[in-house]
């Protein structure tokens, strides 16, 4: 079988046009309320010439997850094992905080596919997402053993650092709306989220708690 043919500039510019508007119209819309329509107006294309690229709403669909899936995965795969544990879940927690500044229509595509029961990405979130997670579950284990950082589960810490951070991209208008004019929920959601990890995994204070566990809180 022969290689597939190099796109055209122009059609790679096309192929472009089409997924960043597809992004638009599903972060705002979902999968079922976008239409191809919608998509070809926001790409300033016609449906037709959009069908040549895309055959269906599913294809355009597929093609936004599938690129997503690897700019979700980096962040956690960049936290070192040999690095400081502390200094690099900070660091994890700064490029997902990162991800949803910079990314917020995919942080909401995402969410949006998650909520109707993943159809489109449930072989990815259950195969490479689920071995990259329990890959640094071992690492984020491993360091708790060793004193390094205090006992905890280390799946759920992981869930606690999606939901904080993502959810300043997925509620950015109740954020916003909330805070008021003159904030940069960013920098403040950064600096709170540090220091709430900061000391949840400070090794010093594990006696007041056993969170891994469920220990009752010991007062002093």
């Amino acid at each position: 079988m022969s290689a597939p043919r190099p796109r055209s500039r122009i059609q790679q510019k096309n192929r472009e046009l089409i997924l960043d508007a597809a992004l638009e119209v599903f972060s705002l819309h979902g999968f079922r309320g976008a239409t191809l329509d919608q998509i070809a107006e926001g790409a300033g294309l016609s449906k037709p010439n959009l069908l040549y690229y895309f055959p269906s709403k599913e294809e355009v669909h597929t093609a936004l997850l599938t690129g997503l899936l690897d700019t979700w995965l980096d962040p956690l795969r960049a936290m070192n094992p040999s690095g400081d544990p502390l200094q690099e879940i900070l660091g994890y927690v700064r490029r997902k905080l990162d991800l949803a500044r910079d990314f917020p229509r995919e942080s909401r595509l995402f969410a949006n596919e998650i909520l109707q029961g993943a159809p489109r990405m449930r072989a990815a979130i259950e195969g490479d997402l689920r071995r990259l997670v329990e890959e640094k579950a071992v690492v984020l284990t491993r360091w708790m053993e060793t004193g390094r950082i205090a006992r905890v589960d280390p799946v759920h810490l992981i869930f606690s650092i999606w939901a904080l951070t993502q959810h300043y991209a997925d509620f950015d208008v109740q954020v916003r709306a909330v805070l008021g004019p003159g904030h940069d929920p960013f920098a403040e959601a950064g600096r709170f989220i540090e220091t709430v990890f900061t000391r949840l995994l400070d090794p010093i204070h594990e006696n007041l708690t056993d969170i891994a566990t469920e220990k009752p809180l010991l007062l002093r």
